[in-house]
């Protein structure tokens, strides 16, 4: 039943300098060797010190927990050849957007001149999970309801504190940056596969987009490939925190498509709504509240989190992803990579020691 839910995962590394520990422009030398290696699962991004890689197609969490642990291994071996580390987490703490090299691509020149500084002073680094539902109406009324937990999930991978070198007081700076980038954020629910469509046609017939992918929400029907992926997440810095979330993920899809057969909904909210909870995980990751709707009263985030995991608990067998779905308590008990950041710097006061934690801890149980 596993295989019906086919996950892939994307990861977005800094690529760091681990003497200055600044940013290093340095993706094309890695790429040669890279693409020897891993074929197109290892790819550029929009500047030069980012590298992206990509699972294949995993039928189960087992094999997806394999793919992504080699990528790393793989990426984290080809930057210590150079004399470099990678990275896992949405903000550098020092690095400048300014300083940044733009990789030589017609895509992202093309981004740039329509966006401008909002493209050019993009230097964040996501986390995208892919879960295979192949009805495309099926993946709107799944879409529609699965928004409400985007908050919570992005709650437990918090990892951007800082920015340009200051403590922004965000747990998750890197969602401020990227909403100003248009079509972002929360999306609206659609009654259907077919109004959804209509929306999209609408953009492209006015010159609002040259091509789907340009619509960047926290959640989305992918333009080419028959997933909803997931969008909203910061990349957690600990690969088994990557591994849960994309299993987590990949249970609520599960559950909520379940409910869909049995004839039964999820009560949907309206995007302001969610909007509220998703700037309290933004502003507190898990030390904060989150607003019950049901209820109607403000509740402890772990709380909330909490019924998240006793929501898709009938499921996660079924999935095989049991250990992995239930290692988000360890998160919710030691906290996310944001807090921990956030100790180190409060403990040194010194963000080159928080880069130093950040390669430490990129590579925790990783194959070197």
């Amino acid at each position: 039943m596993a295989d019906k839910y086919t996950l892939g995962i994307e990861e977005e590394f800094q690529i760091v300098d681990p003497a200055t520990r600044e940013l290093k422009s340095h993706v094309s030398e890695m790429l040669e060797e890279g693409r020897m290696l891993l074929g197109e699962q290892v790819k550029p991004e929009m500047i030069q010190s980012q590298v992206e890689v990509g699972t294949g197609i995993c039928r189960n969490i087992e094999e997806a927990r394999a793919d992504i642990t080699n990528l790393r291994s793989i990426v984290s071996g080809l930057a210590r050849k150079n004399g470099l580390a990678i990275v896992a987490a949405s903000t550098h703490p020092i690095s400048k957007w300014t300083d940044q090299q733009i990789f030589d691509d017609p895509h992202y020149m093309l981004l740039i001149e329509e966006l401008q500084m909002v493209a050019r002073s993009l230097l964040i680094f996501g986390l995208h999970v892919h879960v295979g539902i192949e009805d495309r109406e099926r993946q709107i009324h799944i879409m529609n309801a699965a928004r409400y937990f985007l908050p919570h999930v992005l709650a437990l991978t918090t990892s951007s504190p800082f920015w340009l070198g200051v403590n922004s007081g965000l747990k998750s700076y890197r969602s401020e940056v990227f909403k100003k980038f248009p079509r972002t954020d929360i999306p609206d629910h659609f009654g259907s596969y077919t109004a959804f469509s209509q929306y999209v046609q609408m953009l492209l017939d006015t010159n609002s987009i040259s091509n789907p992918k340009k619509i960047w929400w926290d959640v989305r029907p992918h333009p080419f490939f028959p997933t909803l992926e997931f969008r909203v997440c910061d990349i957690p810095t600990r690969v088994d925190d990557t591994i849960a979330i994309a299993a987590l993920f990949q249970a609520i899809v599960c559950k909520l498509d379940r409910l869909i057969d049995r004839n039964l909904g999820f009560r949907l909210y309206r995007r302001m709504l969610i909007q509220e909870n998703k700037w309290r995980a933004v502003r507190y990751g898990l030390e904060g509240n989150m607003i019950d709707f049901g209820k109607q009263k403000e509740v402890p985030t772990r709380d909330l989190i909490r019924e998240l995991l006793d929501f898709v608990d009938d499921v996660v067998d079924d999935l095989g992803s049991r250990k992995e779905v239930e290692h988000v308590h360890t998160i919710l008990e030691r906290g996310t990579s944001a807090d921990e950041q956030l100790r180190v710097f409060e403990e040194t006061g010194d963000l080159k020691a928080v880069v130093d934690r950040l390669i430490e801890r990129t590579i925790e149980n990783i194959p070197v």
